[in-house]
This record gives structure tokens, sequence and C-alpha cells, in this order.
């Protein structure tokens, strides 16, 4: 889609008014965090040029900085200065979050990891038998880290514990760490990003549209809220569990084939609020 040669957004009006409110939840973080306005104008300048370098291509070719100055009213400056600053690399935190993640999702899915009942094991640091390992889960996932170092971070997170016998047990169902802003925010932004990609999906492609759905009620009492939301993360945990087994097993047999380069990402989530401190009127 070309939006420099398309008719006036007869939809600008609307799209802006949901960027605006989709917005306020960021905003408010940024500022708690101290982050002020210049430099999410920053942000969003250099955004602006690397989107309409990526996905605005003629022919497969990059556009010129001209034609990107056209796409996003970018100065032709800045987009020189922006094209030449290469952007900053995946930090630790975002690493270690990944590798984390594919850890417990192993250990939770595959079944050698997993008692009679389902329940993840808890796993000596190593085996010389071939029996389920922690080493040895590490190393299904990435041969590149010690697992040592992958022990101490899981644990610091209070992802795992360690018995006096050495050893390692699963403390939680999800990967979601008790410590550590860094991770945290890497997920909200590859959850949300994933989130908003669908959504922006179905409008730009209404003809082939993602799973996207949610259910809205308000004029509930407390105990109501804590009924359903109590439904909902039963539900949820549940519907994870398959999916995360389920992906397991296929990512396994899809392995070598040179088709297998596409990526999915499933997610549930929850939100409370009374509607006296809610902004929005339209609903």
């Amino acid at each position: 889609m070309d939006v420099s040669a398309s008719s006036p957004n007869e939809g600008e009006a609307p799209l802006l008014k949901a960027v605006a409110w989709l917005c306020r939840p960021l905003v408010r973080l940024l500022i708690e965090k101290g982050i002020g306005y210049p430099r999410l104008r920053d942000l969003l300048k250099r955004l602006y040029v690397e989107v309409a370098d990526e996905s605005f291509r003629l022919g497969g070719k990059p556009p010129t900085d001209s034609r990107i100055h056209i796409l996003t009213g970018v100065h032709r400056k800045d987009i020189r200065r922006l094209r030449g600053t290469p952007a900053e690399e995946a930090d630790a935190a975002a690493r270690t979050s990944t590798l984390g993640a594919a850890i417990v999702s192993r250990w939770l899915g595959l079944p050698d990891y997993r008692d009679a009942d389902g329940r993840p094991r808890c796993l000596p640091r190593s085996s010389d038998d071939g029996s389920p390992a922690f080493d040895t889960l590490v190393a299904d996932v990435s041969k590149d880290v010690r697992p040592r170092a992958i022990l101490d971070e899981l644990q610091r997170q209070g992802v795992v514990s360690i018995d006096d016998s050495g050893t390692i047990c699963l403390q939680q169902a999800a990967f979601v760490p008790a410590a550590g802003f860094g991770e945290q925010v890497f997920f909200l932004g590859r959850n949300v990003h994933d989130h908003l990609a669908a959504c922006t999906h179905n409008l730009l492609s209404p003809d082939t549209p993602m799973l996207e759905r949610s259910v809205y009620f308000a004029h509930l009492s407390g105990d109501s809220v804590q009924r359903l939301r109590a439904l909902a993360e039963d539900r949820a945990k549940a519907l994870l569990a398959d999916l995360n087994e389920e992906g397991l097993a296929l990512q396994k047999a899809d392995a070598g084939r040179p088709d297998a380069v596409h990526r999915i990402r499933f997610g549930c989530y929850w939100y409370q609020a009374r509607r006296a401190d809610d902004k929005d009127r339209s609903q």
C-alpha cells in the first residue's frame, strides 16, 4: 500500500482518536519512568523512517530520502542522519528473556520434562545416563550460553528454586519474571506489538483477518469481577498450556523444512478498572 498515491483518508479522524486512546497507558508509563516528550519524539522520528524504509519499497528497492520525506514528513537532513546511524542492538535483558522463555516453554510442554500428572519435573543439574536434566534442557535451546549463567538468572527472577540436594524446580507456570524491569518491558514490547500488528493487518487486509477478539462488560460488582477474572485465568492457563505442547510438537516435526519460516504468537489479557476512573465514555 503506497499512501503517497492514495486519496485523503476519510478515516483519519477516528484513526487518530483510536491512536490517542491506545497511547494513554504508554504515555503514563513513560512519564512515571521519567521519559519526557522530546525522547519519545526522537524515537517516533526514527520509527517513521525505519518503517517507511522497510515497508514502502518499490520493486524491492529502498525508497529515496525524498520519498521517505514525502511519506513521513520527516526532514531530509534527519532522514540522512537516521539512515546512517544503526539502531541499537537487542540488550542483555532481551536476550535473556527470550532464552528463558524458550527454556520454560519446553520444560512445561515436552513429555520428557513432565511427570505422570503432567506437571513439570524437578530436574537434576546434569545427567550421565541421558535422563532429563537442566543442562540438557538449556542445550536443546542454545549451546551458546553456559547453563550455569541461565540457572543463576532464572533463580534470581524467582522462576526456579534449588533444594539442598541441587535439584532444580520450576516455580511458575509461565515465564513472568519476579524481578527485573528490563525483562518485563521486553515482553511488553513483543506482546503488545503483535497484538497491535494483528489489528493493523485486519484494518489493511480485511479479506484475510487474523484472530482478534475480546469481551466487554460494565456495571459489575467487585465480586462479579473477581469471579470472571478467576474463570478467565483458569481457561487461559489451560489453553496456553495446550497450545504450547502442540506448538513444540509441530516445531519439532517442521525442523529442516524449507517452508518453516513463519512465527506465531497467541496471548490472553485481562484488564479491569472503575468506570469512574475511565476516560472513555463511548463504551
